[in-house]
């Protein structure tokens, strides 16, 4: 068995260096933070939405970017086998709405306990602040790892898992990529993806701290439609948040003109426009001496209600009575349509996930190994893989380093590690 090296303590890099130590290699983890799983710590709002447990072509469904590319990972390393092994390790687990998978006692700290067992028990060795400075190769094969003080470890094969863009604060700085690149590797443009929204239209901030319950949201490019779901959103000071909000980012950038962006709110996706405009009148027949700004309560959360009154442009002081069809019809379709342009998305520093990375087709799917660099494998987020939310990005973390260090075969001594000194 070989001296395989893993580059990231973070939960590719951590179900990577397990698998490659359940296979018998010797297994060291440099992590330069000062814990493993940084990331994973604040993940679910710190509760860790570890996975989600769909069938497997809820999996390739929900995966934004290069789906086709996990097929070997996915189905070698699922969903449901994580969960037997963190719960065969002692970690309780539940399954809440949207079947999204959470550790029991909702702390993500038992997660991470959990997988620092499984490291231990497997003899992994890890090594916590110590940054990697690149990647070492010669004659297209791996040899070793340099580190940030100029040491050099001798390796066999090394897993690099040292993650994206996004959370730049847990150690995610792009690392991984320039390492990459160095070896030959092509990285696709990184942007922020499951990210909140500003929007353009001044009325929005004005809802600041409002959520929205079971409302569909539309996003769509120069009026095409491009994505669309049903769910919760959030406003914010800036613009549009939330599980809606974050999942729509995923597709803006694969719009072909972003800055022509708009996503349009159905506040009554369970109501056709016939049904909501009868249900408006009944409101109306009701109150027809009440003024318009008076009766909009039964429809609209109060802070929401200036807004409407604004966008379908029916004086506030109006009595009902005095309303017109023209009128009604205007409110009518505004609570059916309530659109807003986008200015753009947040930054990495709110970004759940990258997208874009190291391309897919340098990289072979049934082993996470780099086409470039003999011994070279690659895993989780520093690849060009994205998914929703809903416990689909661990996954592919999980899935993509338990096959990275799970493909690893016996070693043998390679005539290109001359020269390189020995990292005990």
């Amino acid at each position: 068995m070989g001296h395989v090296i893993v580059i990231g303590g973070g939960a590719s890099g951590m179900m990577a260096a397990y698998a490659a130590a359940e296979c018998g290699h010797s297994v060291l983890l440099l992590e330069q933070n000062e814990k493993l799983g940084k990331k994973l710590f604040i993940t679910g709002k710190g509760r860790c939405n570890v996975t989600n447990a769909c069938d497997m072509e809820g999996l390739f469904e929900n995966t934004v970017s290069n789906p086709k590319f996990l097929y070997s990972a996915f189905y070698e390393f699922n969903n449901i086998q994580l969960m037997e092994l963190l719960r065969q390790a002692g970690c309780p687990l539940k399954v809440e709405r949207g079947a999204r998978v959470f550790p029991a006692s909702d702390h993500s700290s038992d997660i991470l306990a959990v997988l620092t067992k499984l490291l231990r028990q497997s003899g992994v060795d890890v090594r916590l602040h110590t940054k990697a400075e690149e990647v070492l190769a010669e004659n297209d094969c791996v040899t070793g790892v340099l580190l940030s003080g100029g040491k050099r470890l001798s390796a066999d094969a090394v897993i690099l898992a040292t993650g994206g863009l996004s959370y730049p604060g847990t150690g995610s700085t792009g690392d991984g990529h320039r390492m990459a690149v160095r070896l030959g590797h092509t990285v696709k443009e990184c942007r922020p993806a499951l990210t909140p929204m500003e929007i353009v239209e001044p009325w929005c901030a004005t809802l600041q701290g409002l959520s929205l319950k079971n409302v569909t949201l539309t996003m769509c490019c120069k009026g095409k439609r491009i994505w669309d779901g049903f769910g919760e959103m959030l406003f914010t000071h800036f613009g549009v948040s939330g599980p809606l909000v974050l999942s729509a980012s995923s597709f803006y950038y694969k719009s072909k003109d972003p800055d022509d962006v708009t996503i349009t709110v159905d506040l009554k996706p369970a109501l056709s426009v016939e049904q909501l405009d009868r249900r408006i009148l009944r409101d109306f027949e009701e109150n027809q001496n009440k003024q318009f700004k008076n009766v909009l309560g039964g429809l609209f959360p109060s802070k929401l209600i200036p807004v409407m009154i604004k966008r379908s442009n029916i004086d506030a002081e109006k009595k009902i009575h005095e309303i017109t069809r023209e009128e009604r019809s205007r409110l009518v379709s505004v609570t059916k349509g309530l659109t807003m342009h986008v200015r753009g998305m947040r930054g990495f520093t709110e970004a759940i996930i990258t997208q874009g990375g190291i391309k897919v087709k340098e990289v072979n799917p049934s082993t996470m190994e780099s086409k470039r660099i003999q011994g070279l494998y690659l895993a989780g987020e520093l690849l060009d893989l994205d998914a929703l939310t809903g416990g689909f990005n661990l996954q592919i973390a999980w899935s993509t380093g338990h096959l990275a260090g799970s493909s690893i075969e016996e070693i043998n001594q390679k005539q290109c590690r001359n020269g390189v000194d020995d990292g005990s």
